[in-house]
Order: structure tokens, then C-alpha cells, then sequence
């Protein structure tokens, strides 16, 4: 398959205040953050500085309470629900912490493909790639006719990766990928993000607390108290 060319992302003065029991918390403050197309990074930061909150911002789960996000061209925190809906099944791509949530137990990991294919909007489905090419291209062709509930955690955290994939997103958005798997699972899944950007061109923003992911990426963003610290490339915004 010939990689899509990525998406540049951008976030600007993004806000976001939760109500808990009456009292307003910023989980994030004036976020300014720009990514390349096909850039990969890394969101890295502690527990509680807003990694989660601006990667579902990204993937147009939340919407910000002040601020903007954008896709490319496209102002994702305008979008109305049924919009969010073919941004997330087309050109986003997700991968969450558990793959339990994303993969399909009892179907093969080539019906795991299929299945994510199906929600891709008609014009786009002859640019998809055939699951037993897009397995082959990320080294995990031999995987195809097998079981996802038979499979290893590591196993099945690498078929979310792929089923992630499936629909060509032109933005790969991964939180904690690695966080529940062994030193040699965690390896094999950096090297699959490696590759997937060879091979489907999609921009990466990778939430992790595992510097080993971090270093593998093209650079980190690190988050403190819902703001960015580091790496966001704020002289962009001071240029205008």
C-alpha cells in the first residue's frame, strides 16, 4: 500500500474545565501546540497533567471549553456529532490502553480488519488496503487466520494497532499502548509504530509514561499541570 500523506495538528489557546462536586478543575490551560504531517510524538508528562483530556480533544471525544483543534484544514471542535462520527471512522485513527475495547474477541484478526473497514464512508473504500496486505506490510501476517481471544495480550495490542489502521487514518492517536505489557511486548509495539508510519504515512501522537516509547518518537511534549512545558514549539506561536 502507498502511505497517505499525513495530517499536521494544531491546538490553539485550548481550554478545558471539568465541574467536580461545584468546583471548576483546569485540566487543561491554554494549550499551543503544533504537530507536522507525519510527525510522530510523544505527549509525556505525570498522571494528572491532562495527557488523556488533550489526546480526546485530538480524537473529538470532548469538546474544549475555550480554544481550538484542528485536523488539517478542518476545526475538529466545530464539527457536529455525526461529522466527529466519519472523522473518527476515516481519517483517526485510536488506540486505547486495553485492546479488549477495540478488538473483537471471537473474530479472526483478519475479521478484526474487515469489521473496522466497514464504517469507512463509500467513496474511500477502494483506497483501503486488503487486510492480508496490510498485515504483511506491519509483520504480522502470520497472525491473520488466528483467533484475537486466542492471542497473547501482547498479540492482541499489536492487532489494535493494525485495526487502527485499517481505514488509512492520515492521524494515529495512542494512548498508553504499551502501559500493560512486558519489556519484549512493549518493544515489539514501538517497533510497530515505527513501522506504521513507513507504511501508512499517518502523523502519531502517542500518550505514554514509558521513556522507552518516548525516545522512539520524533519528539515529546511534556505536559505539567495542563500545560506544555516542553516541545509544544511555542515560537510558532509568538511568530503568529
Amino acid at each position: 500500500m502507498s502511505p497517505l500523506p499525513g495530517v499536521a495538528v494544531r491546538c490553539v489557546d485550548v481550554q478545558q474545565t471539568f465541574s467536580v462536586d461545584g468546583e471548576d478543575v483546569h485540566a487543561l490551560s491554554g494549550i499551543q501546540l503544533a504537530v507536522d504531517a507525519r510527525e510522530r510524538i510523544a505527549v509525556f508528562g505525570p498522571s494528572g497533567s491532562g495527557k488523556s483530556t488533550l489526546l480526546a480533544l485530538l480524537a473529538g471525544l470532548r469538546r474544549p471549553s475555550s480554544g481550538s483543534v484542528w485536523i488539517g484544514d478542518t476545526e475538529v471542535s466545530s464539527l457536529s456529532e455525526r461529522q466527529l462520527l466519519r472523522l473518527r471512522s476515516g481519517d483517526v485513527g485510536i488506540v486505547v490502553q486495553n485492546p479488549s475495547r477495540t478488538v473483537l474477541p471471537y473474530g479472526t484478526v483478519e475479521d478484526n480488519i474487515l469489521f473496522a473497514q466497514r464504517a469507512v464512508r463509500r467513496e474511500r473504500q477502494g483506497a483501503l488496503p486488503k487486510p492480508s496486505d496490510l498485515l504483511a506490510e506491519l509483520g504480522l501476517a502470520a497472525l491473520i487466520r488466528q483467533r484475537a481471544a486466542a492471542l497473547s495480550g501482547g498479540e492482541q495490542q499489536r492487532v489494535a494497532v493494525a485495526v487502527a489502521l485499517a481505514c488509512a487514518p492520515r492521524l494515529l492517536l495512542a494512548d498508553e499502548p504499551t502501559s500493560q505489557l512486558d519489556g519484549h511486548s512493549r518493544d515489539l509495539i514501538v517497533e510497530l509504530l515505527v513501522r506504521a508510519g513507513r507504511v501508512v504515512g499517518a502523523t502519531q501522537v502517542v500518550v505514554t509514561h514509558d521513556p522507552v516509547v518516548a525516545d522512539a518518537c520524533d519528539r515529546r511534549v511534556t505536559l505539567s499541570e495542563g500545560r506544555v512545558v516542553d516541545g509544544g514549539r511555542r515560537e510558532r506561536w509568538a511568530q503568529g
